[in-house]
């Protein structure tokens, strides 16, 4: 029947103790599901909670770069602090001086402004960085340590965006081609 039907997935045996028909398992889920609708709905079943289980994962390593890189986020912010906002400024003018940053990190790492993302994105919740893959996390937070070593330095922010945006695309390069990387992937 095999070899008439040319079936691909499906080997029959003869015999009596080693002989019957195997199919692939794909094959099998679906004979089994024609078979018994409650096998088809505990594949179902299954395949969700499966694929729930998967999504809480990629949501944890994701939620802890975020975290990371919001812990660098104070070294960054502390670095502004101490060294960029001068003592009689109003809190509009302070607010301003850290946009300016994180704005200065956003184009060194993705090319644009916040503004500019949210211009191109006007249906999206959140921000650029709500946006950025684990790659992306990690190089910004990295960069917003080396953009407090740079503040503390006294480089001029046209300076630093140079220097940050060929750090961005070292990191980004060595990271996409990383081994390691695309293991937890």
């Amino acid at each position: 029947m095999v070899e008439t039907t040319n079936a691909l997935g499906i080997i029959s045996k003869a015999g009596r103790y080693g002989g019957g028909t195997f199919a692939h398992r794909d094959i099998a889920f679906e004979f089994g599901s024609w078979l018994s609708p409650g096998f088809k709905m505990y594949l179902i079943k299954e395949f969700q909670r499966l694929k729930e289980d998967e999504n809480d994962r990629l949501k944890l390593e994701w939620n802890l770069q975020r975290t990371l890189a919001k812990v660098n986020y104070q070294i960054h912010t502390d670095a502004i602090k101490e060294n960029l906002i001068p003592t009689e400024l109003t809190k509009h003018q302070i607010n301003f001086v850290y946009a300016s940053e994180a704005d200065l990190l956003n184009v060194a790492l993705f090319g644009k402004t916040a503004l500019e993302w949210r211009t191109d994105n006007p249906d999206k919740e959140g921000n650029i960085r709500d946006y950025a893959n684990i790659v992306q996390l990690v190089v910004l937070s990295n960069m917003e340590s080396i953009n407090a070593v740079l503040i503390r330095q006294g480089l001029s922010q046209s300076e630093r965006l140079v220097q940050l945006n060929k750090i961005a695309i070292t990191q980004m390069t060595s990271l996409v081609n990383s081994k390691q990387l695309k293991k937890l992937k």
